[in-house]
């Protein structure tokens, strides 16, 4: 029993050793192709019909085995490449691929260039090249690094400095800090200005960026909350329908436009529903009576009285109107014609005629 026992012993150490050997050793009728810098292998040998035929455990084995041979070659190459350590002497050991040979299709088309803005294209004209600046500048004044632009900037606030200095050529009786204070509200204005004019250019090219600007104020009243809403709705990733509904809000998420939504009934459902829909339909076409909408025609009645009605107060507006007109013109009569009837009785004596003021009685 134990010179059995170690016979197996030394037969199992030999398989194990050859199995060892056969793992890295891999033999191929055709070399295979590589191109490691897209870690890819083309094995162009044939594989054994015989074995691909029908489906069970033979032919799965077959397949691992072929795809382990053909990594293993893969890694083999990968080892021949230089390597180094990276981050220093207890690194990872990483190989330098190098560039690919085979040119794989894209999944998408590729992407269209954004047009250039305004601004890039007046610096193209001009020949200005875009220099990045540093966020932060040395400040001498407080002696510590500051941010150049914003809050508690590097230099401080002109306009909130103790001293101005006069420019040359300025009237030395105006007061600088006022023009400061002017000038940097142009300049506010003035971005502002730009800033809608962006926005409105955005907007006319189809985006969603929305044509108005949604600054929260003081008074604000039930449409302008709405459309506040909506836009919050629709910034997150799935368009608002994975977010928490507000008291009194629909369920349907709204559209990113603000449109709605066109419904189409399924395919596939409910046959009874679809049924009658269609024995309606049949049943509207061949009735000889048009079909009456209630609510259609009595919003139509209303809308005619509503006319007639209106129609009714402008002609008596307009009979008013002249009846005041004439009632002015009436007792005037201040004309030319009257004016050269009364001038020859201005002429008269006074006391002379019948037609002069009135007589004294003796």
């Amino acid at each position: 029993m134990a010179a059995v026992r170690v016979e197996a012993v030394l037969a199992a150490a030999e398989e194990q050793e050859a199995e060892k050997r056969r793992s890295i050793t891999v033999e191929k009728e055709l070399e295979l192709e590589y191109d490691l810098g897209n870690l890819l292998a083309v094995d162009r040998n044939p594989p054994p019909a015989a074995a691909l035929h029908g489906a069970g455990p033979r032919r799965e084995a077959l397949l691992r085995a072929l795809a382990r041979d053909n990594t293993q070659l893969l890694v083999s190459r990968l080892w021949e490449l230089p390597a180094e350590r990276a981050g220093g002497a207890g690194g990872p050991l990483v190989a330098q691929l190098p560039e690919p040979t085979f040119r794989l299709p894209r999944e998408k088309p590729a992407p269209k260039p954004r047009p250039p803005t305004r601004w890039e294209q007046f610096a193209r004209l001009k020949g200005i090249r875009r220099k990045k600046k540093t966020s932060l500048v040395w400040d001498e004044q407080a002696k510590e690094w500051r941010r150049r632009w914003g809050y508690k900037r590097a230099g401080g606030d002109p306009s909130r400095a103790w001293l101005a200095e006069v420019p040359a050529g300025a009237d030395p009786e105006e007061d600088q800090f006022a023009r400061l204070r002017r000038e940097k509200r142009e300049r506010v204005a003035r971005n502002e200005l730009n800033r809608l004019r962006n926005l409105a250019r955005a907007h006319r090219a189809g985006s969603a960026v929305p044509a108005a600007p949604l600054h929260p104020t003081g008074h604000q009243d039930r449409d302008e909350l709405r459309r506040v809403a909506q836009v919050a709705r629709v910034s997150t990733a799935s368009l608002g329908r994975f977010q928490p509904r507000l008291p009194k809000e629909p369920a349907e998420p709204p559209s990113r436009s603000g449109g709605k939504k066109r419904r189409f009934q399924p395919l596939l459902g409910n046959l009874a529903a679809e049924r009658s829909r269609q024995l309606e339909l049949l049943r509207d076409m061949g009735s000889k009576k048009p079909v009456l909408d209630i609510t259609r025609a009595v919003n139509k009645q209303l809308r005619q009285e509503e006319a007639e009605a209106a129609a009714a107060n402008k002609g008596k507006k307009q009979s008013q109107r002249g009846k005041r007109g004439r009632r002015q013109q009436r007792p005037g009569r201040s004309g030319k014609k009257s004016g050269a009837r009364r001038q020859p009785q201005q002429q008269k004596p006074a006391g002379g005629g019948s037609g002069g003021g009135r007589r004294k009685k003796a």
